[in-house]
């Protein structure tokens, strides 16, 4: 079944009143698997908004309802956290019905001019969290406690070596596709040391200007 045909057919149905929808994620783009969703944005003044997901004539459905001032706080925050998430959605997605106008082209735009540098604040914010996560890893004793700290430290090092580079961040499977996006070396070196993380956190730290620690307030 063409997700495009089964997407419209439901929303037609269940949000009559809808000024747009977007049918966007990993199943109208290369990403797309056996198990991916109906992601599906839709902009109605009738709704106060809300996330939804249920199942549909066989495909898993996520519907994202937003008003247009909700969508508006939301693509704002989304800017502010550097993890344009709905800004994706809607730059890449296939409309259904309506005319969302120049906004997927508008989320385009913002999604290839970058996040901008960061400020002095969380430039510190991020060396100081990869310093304390790499000394708390240093000093766990405990096995269970090492592998939570470990997974915290690799993440947290993903990320800042992104925000560090003035690129977006996003989270789960899209990281990967960022790093790999950003440097591929990188990415597979990551990957590699999801188990141990210590030296490619140290890597990115020094990169930053060092270790952070001593004289940081916030």
């Amino acid at each position: 079944m063409d997700p495009v045909d089964v997407a419209r057919r439901l929303v037609q149905d269940r949000f009559p009143a809808a000024d747009w929808a977007m049918l966007t994620g990993s199943v109208v783009g290369p990403h797309r698997t056996a198990g991916s969703d109906l992601d599906i944005v839709v902009l109605d003044e009738t709704d106060p908004g809300h996330r939804e997901s249920l199942h549909h004539e066989g495909w898993p459905v996520e519907f994202f309802v937003h008003t247009r001032a909700k969508l508006t706080g939301f693509l704002e925050s989304e800017r502010a956290r550097r993890k344009p998430s709905t800004h994706r959605m809607l730059a890449d997605g296939v409309v259904l019905l309506g005319d969302p106008g120049d906004l997927p082209q508008w989320c385009a735009r913002i999604l290839a001019d970058g996040p901008g540098p960061l400020s002095r604040e969380e430039h510190d914010w991020l060396r100081y969290g990869l310093t304390d996560g790499l000394d708390d890893l240093h000093h766990a004793i405990d096995p269970g406690e090492r592998t939570v700290i470990a997974a915290s430290l690799w993440t947290g090092t993903a990320e800042a070596m992104l925000s560090f580079a003035g690129r977006w961040v996003s989270g789960g499977k899209w990281l990967l596709r960022d790093l790999r996006e950003h440097d591929r070396d990188f990415a597979d070196r990551w990957l590699a040391a999801r188990e141990d993380p210590a030296e490619l956190a140290t890597e990115v730290l020094e990169a930053a200007g060092g270790p952070l620690f001593d004289g940081y307030r916030a």
